[in-house]
């Protein structure tokens, strides 16, 4: 195996695994590709063009082959590469797979897609149940593949019971007890299990389940639920609590990158539709509105400068402190936004805290902004600007801090309060609101007292 290769090592060896595919070596390709790691394999994949891909894939035999188009990233669109191959070589690949990867692959395809695929597949049951629920709930991410055993067996009847399943089952981390109506009563502890005599009873050993989702939950939340509880997989019961699948650790990952990727795109005001290795023109048909939005934003503050003009003529000097006062709000209301909008991520924040977190943050912006005004103010004064700049200079550097932590916590809380993503829209009001206050305190408080 070569996936404990040094990382500049790893990369050349997948670059000449893409110069054999683009060389026309294919056979020479398919011999080296089994000794890669499904995840390795999908790399040198995404690495391909269309064309060549669906070359490569065409040639691999389908247990390698689907394993790597399982392990591609979404914006690689393996669903694409599936569509392009023959039906039947298509149902091969999607049969070789666990029915939550062949859902996640097929879901990118259009339903008459999606059917000249399946209706090549011996058993589609799995698949099209898994194709009916949303791609980001507890149901578009389970698989149904599990292990159970009835609660009326005894130790030595579940443990044959899961040999028996294990055959079916690649991997599997719980075992499910379920009644004869097939709803979920507990787990069972694997050390309890092996330790328990022949006949004892399932019921006398398993933990109740207390822990389950429904299948329309949000997989975010399903993510959040895990790693709470610190559970390696969960289940999915429908509305009687009859068992249906399960979500395992390592789909939860995926959802935990997507979702951070997504968030981290939009705080920086980048649509998450932009994809990661896109070119310039999806790049800018993305971003350009949201510039338009910052720039009609950064007219408002524009605004403020242009009714002090008069002040900043008879006193040259508040040029210099402008963009400081301007630019330490506008820092320290990322700061309380970047902190609010993770804790409402999180579901950290009930409706009955709201003012004290808002209030946690004008005093958080009080205290700094004192320490920092006083160093302002102190530099002021010392250059030979006069006390009466430096105090000018001290108030509006504590008053903008204070006015960015209120603005970095209340305008995401508000807009969570509307259904507005907080994480998209939050940073442009933020930093006009510091803008405009920080030009309001500096210009109006220089023109009451410098005049």
């Amino acid at each position: 195996m070569i996936k404990l290769q040094p990382q500049r090592v790893m990369i050349k060896l997948l670059d000449r695994m893409v110069e054999l595919v683009r060389k026309g070596d294919i056979a020479h390709f398919i011999r080296r590709a089994q000794d890669f790691e499904p995840a390795d394999l999908a790399d040198v994949l995404s690495a391909l063009d269309e064309q060549e891909r669906v070359a490569v894939v065409q040639a691999m035999p389908p247990e390698l082959s689907s394993q790597a188009l399982a392990e591609m990233p979404e914006e690689a669109h393996a669903g694409e590469t599936l569509a392009a191959l023959d039906p039947g070589q298509a149902a091969d690949i999607v049969e070789e797979l666990d029915d939550d990867d062949a859902a996640d692959m097929l879901r990118d395809l259009n339903r008459n897609q999606q059917e000249q695929i399946l209706s090549e597949v011996e058993d589609r049951s799995e698949v099209d149940r898994l194709l009916r629920y949303d791609e980001e709930t507890a149901g578009g991410r389970m698989t149904t593949h599990m292990v159970t055993v009835s609660d009326t067996a005894t130790a030595d009847e579940a443990r044959e019971e899961i040999r028996r399943q294990a055959e079916e089952v690649e991997d599997f981390y719980e075992v499910f007890v379920v009644d004869s109506d097939r709803k979920l009563v507990g787990f069972l502890p694997f050390k309890d299990l092996v330790i328990s005599r022949p006949e004892r009873p399932v019921r006398a050993f398993m933990t109740p389940a207390d822990i389950f989702v429904t299948p329309d939950l949000d997989q975010e939340e399903v993510a959040r639920l895990m790693a709470r509880y610190n559970i390696p997989s969960v289940a999915v019961v429908d509305e009687e609590g009859r068992l249906l699948g399960r979500v395992t650790f390592d789909d939860v990952i995926d959802v935990v990158e997507a979702e951070t990727t997504e968030d981290l795109l939009k705080f920086g005001g980048v649509s998450p539709d932009e994809e990661l290795a896109a070119g310039w023109r999806p790049a800018v048909r993305s971003r350009l509105p949201w510039l338009s939005v910052n720039l009609a934003t950064a007219f408002l503050a524009g605004g403020v400068v242009y009714l002090f003009q008069h002040t900043i003529q008879h006193t040259l000097a508040l040029a210099v402190w402008m963009p400081v006062i301007a630019g330490m709000g506008g820092n320290a209301g990322t700061q309380a936004l970047a902190v609010t909008v993770r804790r409402l991520a999180l579901g950290l924040i009930p409706v009955d805290v709201f003012t004290r977190v808002v209030g946690k943050e004008i005093l958080v912006g009080i205290i700094n902004g004192l320490v920092m005004g006083v160093t302002v103010g102190t530099v002021a004064t010392l250059i030979g600007q006069g006390a009466r700049l430096g105090l000018v200079v001290f108030l509006a550097m504590t008053g903008n801090l204070m006015v960015a932590g209120f603005a970095g916590a209340f305008i995401p809380l508000v807009l969570e309060r509307f259904e507005i993503d907080p994480a998209v829209a939050s940073s442009i009001f933020v930093t006009t609101f510091t803008d405009v206050c920080g030009f309001l305190l500096l210009l109006g408080l220089a023109g009451m007292l410098l005049l």
